[in-house]
């Protein structure tokens, strides 16, 4: 980030391979993924260059139309310009932005101005990473990934105004390190603890059942295994666990506020249209701990 007294400039990009069989689609969530590092910190995003690699001999150029299709869409919503790119000719394709933003220094979200007492609230359901690797094995149809698809290009700037309208500070995105990785961030970061509650999670439609028969992708499993800052409770499953550490594309918020808060900031997210406005836990003392109950 670069700073002056009234502005902080945000500079962040994201990019990654197909996940999902319609490239207008794949793109679209690539946008919104790339686009909410800066939601995630509070801020606006002002214009954006797209990343490419596209392997020229084997797939034809109209495909890539589609994509860039797909993220112009999603980039046009947020008010965000679409300002030219790179590309390279690579075996295997990928998409993503190099993404700027902007917000008012005083008004940074960040991982390190969580407080014990205050209570956690996340504003999408978990389970993408294990919808989409379910559709790479033909495991669910592209059909029944479609609210998997609205959870991934649904934009995070509903939940930025609604956590700004109420005074939050602690906040990130739940992404590449599932719920247990992003909010050991915050942890780590803030020096408090948290303790969430299994049943509270919003999860996708048929995330656990897949988790269940072992549809996992592998970077959850490794979450899983890097997650030695979570207590678990002992009757929790594997597949329960692994939802908490579900490596999610275009994740939502996790956002610590204030207890006497909570209920505006609900109110907020659910005028906002948030697809969840969950309480899941609250922060502790006991720097640094996660704990997961049922």
């Amino acid at each position: 980030m670069l700073f002056r007294s009234d502005r902080a400039l945000i500079a962040t990009t994201d990019f990654f391979t197909p996940i999902v069989d319609d490239a207008a689609t794949w793109g679209a969530v690539a946008a919104a993924n790339a686009l909410s590092d800066v939601y995630a910190m509070g801020g606006t995003p002002l214009f954006a260059l797209e990343l490419v690699a596209w392997p020229r001999e084997t797939l034809p150029f109209s495909l890539l139309g589609e994509v860039l299709q797909g993220a112009a869409r999603i980039a046009q919503q947020a008010g965000c310009l679409l300002l030219g790119g790179h590309s390279i000719d690579d075996k295997e394709p990928k998409f993503g932005l190099a993404v700027i933003g902007e917000a008012h220094p005083d008004r940074l979200f960040t991982n390190a101005a969580a407080r014990p007492g205050d209570v956690l609230v996340l504003t999408k359901p978990l389970g993408t990473g294990i919808l989409t690797t379910a559709l790479k094995r033909d495991a669910v149809t592209e059909t029944e990934l479609t609210q998997a698809v609205t959870t991934m290009t649904a934009l995070n700037d509903g939940a930025m105004r609604a956590a700004h309208a109420v005074g939050v500070q602690a906040a990130t995105d739940v992404t590449g390190f599932g719920l247990a990785g992003h909010l050991g961030n915050i942890l780590r970061s803030s020096g408090v603890g948290a303790t969430i509650s299994f049943p509270s999670l919003p999860l996708l439609e048929r995330a656990r059942e897949l988790a269940e028969r072992g549809v996992v992708p592998g970077g959850s499993k490794r979450n899983l295994a890097d997650a030695t800052h979570v207590i678990w409770d002992p009757t929790l499953s594997e597949a329960e666990r692994v939802l908490v550490c579900d490596a999610q594309t275009s994740g939502g918020l996790l956002l610590a506020v204030a207890e006497e808060r909570v209920d505006r900031l609900r109110e907020r997210l659910q005028s906002e249209g948030t697809l969840a406005a969950a309480v899941i836990g609250r922060c502790t003392a006991e720097a640094g701990v996660l704990r997961v109950s049922r």
